[in-house]
């Protein structure tokens, strides 16, 4: 019975001309973007201490890639979150040129386009260090890139560090 209404409704997909949208996985919208996050340090490294002065939010990063061969993406207005809902808005103009990264650092410190760096200017730490969710999202409130992880399944190592894409 089953394979009988997926196969009517790809034959009714199919007159109407929209194979493409059933066809195509769910996920498939996720990944039409070049700019994607490329790996997280989601748990830094020692133990987590969240002060401005002596912390360690510095040393938990996002890298965001761009991953096109000719387009230079700017990341102003697009925005990192996490399950939580915890966000980061990119308010400022930034740059990256094809095959360049920036690394989104917790803590406070100097933006820097020629250091490939941006700080949240928040010394609270995003990402759980058991598992978490991230997303990215376009100017347009369009989801660029989401990633899933649990450190038991996504971190064989044990470093607090998984990379997404290469």
């Amino acid at each position: 019975m089953t394979r009988r209404l997926a196969a009517t409704a790809v034959a009714a997909a199919i007159t109407a001309g929209t194979l493409a949208a059933v066809a195509a996985p769910a996920q498939a919208a996720e990944y039409s973007s070049a700019l994607k996050i490329r790996g997280a340090q989601y748990d830094a490294p020692g133990r987590d201490s969240n002060s401005c002065s002596t912390g360690n939010t510095d040393e938990e990063y996002l890298t965001i890639k761009n991953y096109s061969s000719t387009a230079t993406i700017n990341l102003k207005g697009y925005v990192v979150k996490d399950a939580a809902g915890n966000r980061f808005a990119f308010t400022a103009n930034h740059y990256l040129q094809p095959g360049d990264y920036v690394k989104l650092r917790g803590g406070n410190g100097t933006d820097s386009d020629a250091n490939n760096v941006v700080y949240r200017d928040n010394c609270n730490f995003m990402w759980n260090n058991d598992k978490d969710t991230i997303y990215l999202y376009k100017p347009s409130g369009s989801r660029a890139d989401v990633h899933a992880y649990t450190k038991s399944a996504n971190d064989a190592d044990g470093n607090g560090y998984i990379n997404f894409h290469s």
